[in-house]
């Protein structure tokens, strides 16, 4: 049986396979896009030095793109109230879950880890321990309070350029993104492309629970093509 999800390419990975191929867009303002040029690089499984699949590689031009529909979809977000986004902490939370085994087969394929003895018993789960944590911060935490004749309020900074490392990589993105989205924060998230496949789960499982177009936007790439014009975009 082969499963086609909304980025239109097989997924392999939720029958339990360990290729994920061919997977060559990103998920930008709320939609699985083509690259502006194309660039393609496999995906290697460590534990077996075997192609897993392969990802587009993006450019200035993609992180560009990303921006923009980040930067759009700010206003609308940040405006949004704690309870609007603890109810998408719990859609996110269900959503993940529902999604479980696809998050930790992706992570065994792409890094090496064990399926039964790290991928999916801690692995996987550190990401939606951090969902679910975050939103638990989120019920009370304090936006603003007075302090003497001052008045502090924490505020979202705007658009968050996210970058994550191979290991770990479902732990790394959720310390990211669930900040920045109780923050009320867009952003764009550039995952390693070592292990990029777990970040495709995490964006079909964000646009499962209803997060808004353009508020999380996924490009992959290597550090001088994505990385660099992600921290230097003004």
């Amino acid at each position: 049986r082969v499963l086609t999800g909304r980025s239109g390419g097989r997924h392999p990975i939720q029958d339990g396979g360990d290729t994920m191929p061919n997977h060559h867009r990103f998920y930008i303002g709320g939609q699985w896009v083509d690259p502006t040029s194309p660039a393609i690089r496999e995906v290697i499984n460590p534990a077996t030095e075997a192609a897993a699949g392969s990802i587009a590689m993006g450019s200035a031009a993609d992180v560009a793109r990303a921006v923009a529909a980040a930067r759009a979809a700010f206003p609308a977000f940040a405006a949004t109230t704690r309870e609007e986004r603890l109810d998408l902490f719990a859609r996110i939370g269900a959503a993940y879950k529902k999604r479980y085994d696809d998050m930790a087969r992706a992570i065994s394929t792409e890094m090496g880890a064990p399926f039964k003895a790290l991928a999916g018993s801690g692995q996987a789960g550190s990401g939606l321990f951090h969902f679910r944590t975050t939103a638990k911060a989120l019920q009370d935490f304090v936006f603003e309070k007075p302090q003497g004749n001052t008045r502090i309020l924490r505020e979202h900074v705007g658009v968050c350029g996210l970058i994550t490392p191979w290991n770990w990589p479902a732990n790394q993105m959720a310390c990211k993104v669930a900040p920045a989205l109780a923050a009320g924060c867009t952003m764009v998230l550039k995952p390693s492309e070592l292990a990029p496949l777990s970040g495709i789960i995490l964006a079909e499982i964000l646009h499962e629970a209803g997060v808004p177009a353009g508020v999380f936007n996924l490009v992959n790439g290597d550090g001088a093509g994505v990385g660099a014009p992600l921290t230097t975009h003004p």
